[in-house]
């Protein structure tokens, strides 16, 4: 067993592509290669159940999951809700769910209501790349979330920022998480923190932090830097960590697309070499405290 602290994945997505009504459209094998995450032919397999996850990780400490949006494309996205349940009573993981719904759509809160019958149920992720933050039907069904205790997890464009901070502050009552970090690596961003062109995401990443229901997750870094090294990874974590504080930041993977650029324990390894100025309270809370704070993870197993 690793000596490291244990560890709570806020971004873990499964699949099995011969599920009769689940569809995963970033994994059809004629899509073409996506310009952020690049050729994904390496895990393109049948499946990525729990069982794979755990497999593949037994090793590393890992305490709990959250299994963010996967099945993408599919009719009902409730069904991928039932089939993680289904997968946590045969595995005990994952241990709370981020699910899908579309919020601009007439049956978005119904959608949500329905989500809501599963007890791991924690939040929202709706993928799309438009100009949602500015569609009215959109934040009438993001308003749905209030009074539910529950994360919406985004993945805004650097340039949206002021308008996530916007929607923050008018709906208090939703935690609205950042994934990804915003991607500091990416979108002409460079990796060295020397170039003046950083400056964009960290301005960015302050303004949206000023909403004290915003949170951030430090994952899937591999997409936004391909060849990162610790030292890389170091810049950006406490670039996140002076913007939201320790008490506002967690870690994740984005596993296993991130598997393209680096091994799990690799991952793990270098979060934790990025903190080890911190107290051993604060590496505790971004490693898992946090997560199971804001996820419910406690309520949840």
């Amino acid at each position: 067993m690793s000596d490291r602290l244990p560890f709570v994945d806020t971004h873990v997505h499964f699949h099995d592509r011969m599920h009769p009504t689940l569809r995963y459209e970033w994994l059809e094998w004629d899509a073409p290669v996506d310009e952020m995450v690049g050729d994904e032919g390496a895990i393109r397999a049948k499946h990525y159940r729990a069982e794979d996850f755990l497999a593949e990780t037994r090793f590393q400490n890992v305490k709990a999951t959250v299994h963010v949006q996967a099945a993408i494309g599919s009719a009902d996205p409730v069904e991928e809700t039932r089939w993680l349940h289904e997968s946590t009573a045969r595995t005990g993981t994952p241990n709370a769910v981020i699910a899908a719904v579309d919020l601009a759509a007439p049956d978005a809160e119904e959608t949500l209501q329905r989500h809501l019958e599963f007890p791991l149920m924690r939040g929202i992720r709706d993928f799309r790349d438009d100009d949602y933050l500015s569609n009215p039907a959109w934040r009438c069904g993001y308003a749905a979330m209030e009074g539910h205790d529950l994360v919406c997890c985004d993945d805004p464009f650097l340039e949206q920022m002021g308008l996530v901070r916007a929607l923050a502050d008018e709906y208090p009552g939703v935690t609205l998480c950042i994934d990804h970090a915003a991607h500091p690596g990416f979108r002409g961003i460079p990796r060295e923190p020397s170039n003046g062109d950083i400056h964009q995401w960290r301005a960015a990443i302050r303004e949206v932090a000023k909403a004290q229901n915003v949170v951030v997750k430090m994952s899937g870094f591999g997409m936004s830097d391909r060849q990162w090294t610790p030292d890389v990874l170091r810049t950006w974590i406490h670039e996140c960590l002076d913007a939201f504080g320790v008490d506002r930041a967690f870690f994740g993977t984005n596993w296993p697309l991130d598997r393209l650029y680096s091994s799990y324990g690799d991952v793990l390894d270098a979060y934790a070499a990025s903190i080890t100025d911190l107290t051993p309270a604060e590496q505790e809370a971004l490693f898992s405290g946090n997560a199971e704070r804001i996820f419910r993870i406690e309520a949840a197993t």
